[in-house]
């Protein structure tokens, strides 16, 4: 099957690279492979980059060989299979921006961002430049939600790191108060779950947290269905929202599967919201499963999964899923926890 397309997007240029690095050699293969993923990146279309006499080159993970290579592509498009599950589902920042363009009051009343990490554990900003990035852009509130302790690979704190992270935390308000900004940071952790469904900190520390993520970061690859572990997550009491439900990345990862109706239904009965991770590589979960989340009628949080202050601009695709699902405005999590 082809895209049916006169000419290129930019998602179809994304898997033409994809495709033409199962076949290249090192070192061209990473760099297709990379140039892949940063498609959904890229601010313009390749092909208006083209018809105005530009160099690719402008576009992120372009460089000259590649650029040959898509102008080859640009001049005659070939045929685009439709791609495989592991890359299927993924909106491009100009196919994100283009919903929001034509749905401007979608954004209205958007107040914050339920899920980011500092350097704390594995991001790069600290909670003031997180913060201060949110304000740039309206916001009245974040969750800083840094990987627990189970998490070493993404240097996940413990309990005593934690309440340092809230002492920061009330400096940040307190500086902030100081030149008269409303603005609240949430005391939130991203929770490892085991397939169990159970976290790895302390209750009583996680207790005292505003907000609570769980996500799955083990067991990524089973093919069995997986339903009875996220029933089972949702179930714990320490969860408010359950992140990046999948734990898809493209064309890396093809996430879990399970019944998702009943894990939605059960979300419904129980005031649990699901997350719409809106990284690029994870856009978890997808419009076809918030389509399905809608009809259930569970509460849908928002978050960027941002590692460092410019990621807070990855809103884009959260908010473009929402809108392309159709969630209700009262399903969305859009202001303020505590408020």
């Amino acid at each position: 099957m082809t895209s049916g397309r006169a000419s290129l997007s930019n998602a179809d240029i994304a898997e033409l690279l994809a495709l033409a690095a199962e076949t290249a050699k090192m070192p061209l293969q990473k760099a297709l492979r990379r140039a892949s993923r940063k498609a959904f990146l890229w601010t313009e279309e390749a092909v208006i980059l083209a018809e105005q006499g530009r160099s690719l080159t402008e576009l992120p993970a372009i460089g000259p060989v590649l650029e040959r290579i898509i102008r080859i592509w640009i001049a005659e498009p070939p045929e685009v299979p439709v791609p495989p599950e592991v890359r299927t589902g993924f909106l491009t920042l100009t196919e994100a921006r283009a919903a929001l363009a034509a749905n401007p009051s979608c954004v209205e009343g958007l107040n914050g961002d339920l899920q980011m990490h500092t350097q704390w554990s594995d991001g790069s900003g600290n909670i003031e430049e997180m913060a201060r990035a949110a304000l740039d852009r309206g916001y009245g509130f974040i969750a800083v939600t840094d990987h627990s302790k189970g998490l070493k690979i993404a240097g996940g704190i413990d309990e005593e790191q934690l309440q340092q992270q809230a002492n920061e935390i009330d400096m940040v308000h307190e500086k902030l108060r100081a030149e008269g900004l409303d603005f609240q940071v949430l005391r939130s952790i991203e929770l490892n779950l085991d397939p169990r469904g159970s976290g790895d900190m302390d209750r009583e520390a996680v207790a005292r947290l505003d907000l609570v993520l769980g996500c799955f970061h083990s067991a990524l690859r089973k093919k069995e269905d997986q339903t009875e572990r996220y029933l089972a997550a949702l179930r714990n009491p320490d969860i408010h929202i359950l992140g990046h439900p999948r734990g898809r990345i493209y064309n890396f990862r093809l996430g879990l599967e399970a019944d998702w109706e009943h894990v939605f239904d059960l979300a419904t009965e129980l005031d649990k919201a699901v997350e719409i991770d809106g990284y690029p590589d994870r856009q978890d979960l997808n419009v076809d499963l918030l389509k399905l989340a809608k009809r259930c009628g569970c509460r849908i949080s928002l978050g960027t999964d941002a590692h460092d202050p410019q990621q807070l601009r990855f809103m884009e695709y959260s908010l473009a899923a929402a809108l392309l699902a159709d969630i209700p405005r009262d399903r969305i999590r859009i202001a303020c926890p505590l408020t």
